[in-house]
């Protein structure tokens, strides 16, 4: 067994998890380089090997796998500039997309603006064609008016286009033949996203929205892609690279590339499904995994060490995404936010100094004060030896720098300014926690914590007793969590073919041969994973809903294609206490609608035996370093250091203490207690 990799790139950092071939777990960080993450990637890699004191390409000719979490998509939607977008969509819902199903995210500002447009109502071009409900060809494609079309999206410099016609989730000739249309007319178009292809299922704004951002964000995303892959391939690495997915899966780029759109939020995703292997072992199955790095902070709330899933009204970047996503939020709180004065009010973030220039206290020519000047300031970070010896921070030019802009305007001391941006940032992020687990009915004070990233075990004591959460669990790979996130996730494929119809006028045999059809595609996609028939688990599902129901909801189908009749009354009770018990109510005298059928697929994959490397210390007053002043609220106190890499499993340590990780550092505020759990997770008593 060779050496297997992750990589989460984040907006500040790019993290890096590597096990080793004798099961070491070893982590490391490299700035992350924005004009092109592949650099960052490929240099993280190239630290990686000088620790093991190989050369590039001898550790890359020994890697058995390399599972990449990138922010590409999202970056594209963030910064509105993905690839130029055209759309061909049906006659009359040239506007389906202004319309947004009448939703406004602020109902009281009537000028509020809508989002940037994708692709500009010159570039919706609509076309005579249409099918009915069942598929059966109502209007036939008006192949004159495609090739029309198709040229004048080239001559506005459409480079990606996003095709969209009703009800082609159930008949898609008319899509199908359209691509062809283009690739006649348009033979230089860089992507082409068929609306089947992306979302097999309807409404049509939901599907026009998510087309349209798979277009805009595909581009991008393949050339990224293809750098990366000719870097590794140059350097020797012969493996495949795995993509992680926002539903919390991975897949090659050859699927990815098709469902760019499934990237979006997949980096925080990755964190989250290593939140739920690191809660298995603590035996903690139900618990908020948050994630403060140094541009964001991203949480979600996870019972039975099952991420919640949203799979309908999916939000992200004022578009709707119409497929099933892992629910992270995520508000502009990290160690990069920006603080400042205005109108008299302190505010930190969503604006983050990045990694270039980053903080005033890197000494890389920022000059505006962030969180991690002020996490400097207050003691908690370390001077020297800071980034694993990497870097030497400047206190004092943070310090001038939060005098400056923040404690003059409010007539404040440079510490009581630090405090003030600490006590700001921890109630954002204590605030966005408390709305999340609110929507789900969660009580926050029967859950567990589970804080990683760079960050989160600094601000992890903080937020908790804010939201009156007792125990907090830090693991030993903290600062690069969402990189081991996606290393130890899984494959994951979700199929699905429509078949509108009420429930008592479903034709067994087609249902059945879309079962067989759905099944016949997770095969075909799984199959170059190479995995064994049993490390393969699938759920097949009927898609159903109330007649006027935008929605549906997946009823599992344990008979498989051996649905008989009998079955199919047990599907509707099946509906009926489903939707029961996830939306509160049911109409059980009411027939339901089969809106399809869905098949989603796992391809399990090897995971570590342990989540990080301890010492043999368990006395800790032999781990201790030093100390130094830490402001906990009431003056500054002379606080322990203690050497985290020494700690062995026992070591327990009372509060205030500082506990020193290589990327990051454990803060254990007084009156708490800390101890290295078996798990490899240092857990907190926060009281």
């Amino acid at each position: 067994m060779g050496y297997r990799v992750g990589i989460d790139v984040g907006g500040t950092f790019t993290d890096l998890i590597c096990v080793t071939p004798d099961g070491q777990v070893v982590l490391d960080k490299t700035p992350t380089t924005l004009d092109d993450q592949s650099i960052g990637v490929m240099d993280g890699l190239g630290q990686l090997a000088g620790r093991f004191g190989v050369g590039l390409e001898e550790l890359c000719e020994q890697l058995d796998i390399l599972v990449h979490g990138t922010t590409t998509a999202d970056n594209s939607m963030i910064e509105m500039n993905g690839a130029p977008v055209g759309l061909l969509v049906t006659e009359g819902h040239r506007d389906e997309i202004e319309m947004r199903r009448v939703h406004k995210e602020q109902i009281w500002d009537p000028s509020y603006p809508p989002p940037p447009p994708i692709a500009r109502r010159r570039a919706r071009i609509p076309v005579p064609q249409r099918h009915a409900y069942d598929g059966e060809e109502l209007l036939p494609l008006d192949e004159d008016a495609v090739r029309v079309g198709v040229r004048r999206l080239a001559k506005l410099g459409c480079s990606s286009i996003a095709v969209m016609y009703l009800f082609s989730f159930v008949n898609p000739e008319h899509e199908l033949r359209t691509r062809e249309i283009i690739r006649e007319e348009f033979p230089g178009a860089e992507h082409i996203s068929l609306s089947h292809e992306v979302m097999a299922r309807g409404p049509e704004f939901e599907r026009v929205s998510t087309t349209l951002v798979n277009a805009y964000v595909a581009p991008r995303i393949a050339r990224y892609v293809t750098n990366l892959s000719e870097k590794l391939r140059r350097a020797g690495y012969r493996g495949q690279l795995l993509i992680m997915q926002s539903t919390g899966g991975v897949m090659p780029p050859e699927y990815v590339a098709r469902r760019a759109v499934s990237l979006l939020g997949s980096g925080p995703t990755g964190g989250v499904m290593g939140a739920t292997v690191a809660a298995r072992a603590a035996d903690a199955p139900d618990f908020v995994a948050v994630d403060m790095g140094g541009t964001s902070f991203d949480l979600c709330l996870v019972r039975d060490c099952r991420p919640q899933i949203k799979t309908d009204w999916n939000w992200r970047y004022r578009y709707y995404i119409g497929m099933p996503m892992v629910d992270v939020q995520s508000v502009g709180a990290g160690g990069g936010s920006i603080a400042r004065v205005r109108q008299g009010a302190l505010l930190v973030g969503p604006e983050s100094a990045g990694s270039n220039p980053g903080p005033v206290c890197y000494g890389r020519g920022g000059e505006r004060p962030t969180v991690t000047d002020a996490d400097a300031v207050l003691g908690y970070l370390p001077v020297e030896g800071f980034a694993a010896g990497r870097m030497t921070l400047d206190v004092d030019a943070a310090r001038s720098a939060i005098a400056r802009d923040v404690g003059e305007p409010l007539r404040l001391d440079v510490t009581a300014a630090a405090w003030g941006i600490e006590r700001i940032v921890n109630a954002n992020m204590a605030n966005a926690t408390r709305k999340v687990l609110a929507g789900y009915g969660a009580d926050p004070r029967q859950l567990a914590m589970i804080a990683y990233g760079g960050n989160g075990p600094v601000h992890a004591w903080a937020i908790a007793a804010e939201l009156g959460i007792g125990r907090v669990i830090v693991p030993k790979t903290a600062p690069a969590f969402s990189a081991l996130g996606v290393l130890v996730a899984d494959y994951v494929v979700d199929v699905m073919r429509s078949y509108v119809v009420p429930l008592s006028q479903v034709d067994l045999e087609r249902l059945r041969a879309l079962m067989r059809d759905v099944d016949e595609e997770v095969t075909k996609e799984l199959e170059p994973a190479g995995l064994a028939p049993a490390a393969i688990h699938a759920d097949l599902y009927v898609q159903m809903a109330y007649a006027g129901q935008n929605f549906d909801m997946s009823v599992p189908v344990p008979e498989g294609t051996e649905l008989g009749e009998a079955g199919l009354l047990d599907l509707a009770e099946r509906f009926h206490d489903l939707h029961e018990a996830d939306r509160g109510f049911a109409f059980r005298n009411q027939q339901p609608l089969v809106r399809g059928v869905r098949l989603t697929a796992r391809g399990y994959t090897p995971k570590p035996d342990h989540l990080g490397e301890a010492g043999t210390v368990t006395d800790p007053s032999r781990a201790v370093l030093g100390s130094r002043a830490a402001f906990f609220g009431d003056g500054f106190v002379d606080t322990p250091v203690f050497d985290g890499g020494a700690l062995g499993v026992g070591a327990e340590i009372a509060g205030p203490a500082l506990v020193q990780e290589p990327f990051t550092v454990v803060v254990v505020p007084p009156g708490s207690t800390c101890r290295l759990a078996p798990h490899l997770g240092y857990e907190l008593t926060v009281t």
